[in-house]
């Protein structure tokens, strides 16, 4: 790869998670080192047990028995915040042995402030010049959009929660 590039994959439809780890492994098919990581999800995800397999995809671990933020008192979203941060200063230092990092679920981890927007442009200022970052979310931020070279909205038309139809193991789990 030449120079890596900013992805943002958003919207209030379904696919920001799945367009993200097609292109993971893509990049893990064509030889590069790709970093994974979920936020606001557990460690228990259909995708994460396939591309825990692919030799090329380190996939990070994240908070196990995840709450919805919604369901999280102020101590337990302190707690999240110190782990969050913690985990992605981790994963930033570690950016230069990788072709790739997804972030799945970062907007709105930085929406509810468990990485700050700032931490986040100040990473993509500085980040490995070779490195492919892909973002998703559904509402990015004006600044976050002005750094992305890509950047693919999905938009819901029909879903069937909708309908009272709840997530399935292997189509929205």
């Amino acid at each position: 790869m030449n120079k890596g590039l900013i992805h943002i994959y958003c919207g209030d439809g379904k696919g920001k998670t799945t367009a993200a780890v097609g292109l993971a492994i893509r990049c893990a098919g064509a030889g590069g080192r790709v970093m994974f990581f979920q936020f606001l999800k557990g460690n228990s995800s259909s995708e994460r047990d396939i591309i825990n397999r692919i030799d090329n995809i380190d996939v990070i671990d994240g908070i196990e028995d995840m709450k919805f933020i919604w369901d999280m008192n102020e101590k337990e979203k302190e707690k999240v915040c110190v782990q969050y941060r913690s985990i992605f200063n981790s994963m930033i230092k570690r950016a230069g042995e990788y072709d790739m990092i997804v972030f799945d679920e970062i907007i709105p981890a930085v929406q509810y402030d468990f990485v700050t927007e700032s931490e986040l442009i100040s990473f993509l200022h500085n980040k490995p010049g070779t490195t492919e970052i892909v973002l998703t979310g559904r509402t990015p931020s004006r600044r976050l959009c002005g750094m992305a070279d890509y950047i693919t909205e999905m938009k819901k038309i029909k879903h069937p929660y909708d309908s009272g139809i709840t997530a399935r193991k292997g189509i929205e789990l």
